[in-house]
């Protein structure tokens, strides 16, 4: 069987998830796939790729930057903004997922996207902070013909919505692998209530899968019967992008330490985060959106008190979401063929309760 966790019956954590259980719960953001699934001229090779763009909310993300931070499990990666998001505890322009090869020209396609709706930048403002992060999707996808374009970024920003996103293979995760079965994009979100009070907060979640062996996955957590047949593949430099949203107020500094928990989501299904495996955490809050200009010398934000008990809970809506993510990237996924006739399965759910 093949869907969500939740669909063939697998509860994952406690806490209650949102009406999409998708990383769009959180009030304002938005995702955008493009998907490239074509046979190249060369003989053999194929584009079985993408690109997925994560926009924290539908306004000028430069104009309006929201907080944000990130956090290396494994730095086996080749992202680009993360050091000046950390510096600076903002982020500025969408959130880009690609194959690794095609971090420059999504790089340039979100560029030319931002530049066109900001006249002032490298003007009479400064330059912009641009996020990209990959995975090797290279045993599917021919990525040295490198085949997205700068165009292909732009389009999956400009058709990004609010609505459930698409899971499985599909934009950035049309050619990634999970535990050697067919992986890519998964999604989740928890809510986070406050005892006593009308206060609701969201912790929403998406993955691009691209790691472990079959070996690695812990089955039997979610009641899967091991009688399915081991795949002997795992992905080249197995990797995997985290991006974690939230509506609650928190500084950066904060928001580190709720994404940290998102390491321990990925462990929960049998990653040991390995050496060549880049797995990397990007989060950010819409509870504040900070104004690029200002006149004011002193800026008041609202944040979480470090000691109530909603940080433990955040703490784990972000491990929750984050293990759900996954399973849903691994179960939502299909068996896709790829270059020189490279074929992936598609991980096939059967409980061992029956």
């Amino acid at each position: 069987m093949r869907g969500k966790a939740r669909e063939l019956g697998i509860t994952i954590g406690t806490l209650p998830t949102g009406s999409k259980n998708c990383i769009t719960d959180v009030a304002g953001v938005q995702v955008g796939h493009v998907t490239l699934d074509q046979p190249l001229a060369a003989q053999g090779a194929y584009a079985c790729t993408g690109v997925t763009a994560i926009l924290p909310h539908d306004g000028n993300l430069f104009q309006q930057k929201v907080t944000a931070a990130s956090y290396v499990l494994n730095g086996f990666g080749k992202t680009t903004g993360l050091v000046q998001v950390n510096e600076l505890g903002v982020l500025e322009s969408p959130i880009m997922l690609t194959n690794t090869l095609s971090v420059p020209a999504v790089t340039q396609g979100t560029l030319q996207y931002m530049l066109e709706a900001n006249e002032d930048i490298g003007l009479i403002t400064g330059t912009i902070n641009i996020v990209v992060g990959e995975c090797n999707d290279s045993y599917l996808n021919s990525i040295r013909a490198c085949a997205i374009t700068p165009e292909h970024a732009i389009e999956a920003i400009r058709t990004a919505t609010d609505s459930t996103a698409q899971e499985g293979a599909v934009g950035a995760g049309k050619g990634m692998m999970c535990f050697g079965y067919k992986g890519g994009i998964g999604a989740s979100s928890r809510l986070v209530k406050v005892e006593q009070t009308d206060i609701c907060y969201t912790v929403g979640c998406m993955v691009l899968s691209n790691f472990g062996q079959s070996a690695d996955f812990l089955a039997h957590h979610y009641r899967a019967s091991t009688s399915q047949q081991s795949s002997t593949l795992a992905p080249t430099d197995g990797s995997i992008m985290i991006v974690l949203a939230t509506d609650a107020p928190l500084s950066s500094r904060q928001l580190t330490r709720v994404i940290k928990r998102c390491g321990i989501g990925l462990g929960r299904t049998g990653s040991h985060f390995s050496h060549g495996s880049g797995d990397i955490v990007i989060g950010f809050t819409t509870a504040h959106h900070i104004p690029h200009t200002t006149d004011q010398l002193i800026v008041t934000r609202t944040q979480l008190r470090e000691d109530h008990p909603v940080m433990n809970q955040l703490f784990a809506a972000a491990a929750e979401a984050t293990e759900e993510a996954i399973i849903n990237s691994l179960f939502q996924a299909q068996t896709t063929v790829g270059r020189d006739g490279h074929k992936v399965e598609a991980y096939m759910y059967e409980s061992c309760e029956k």
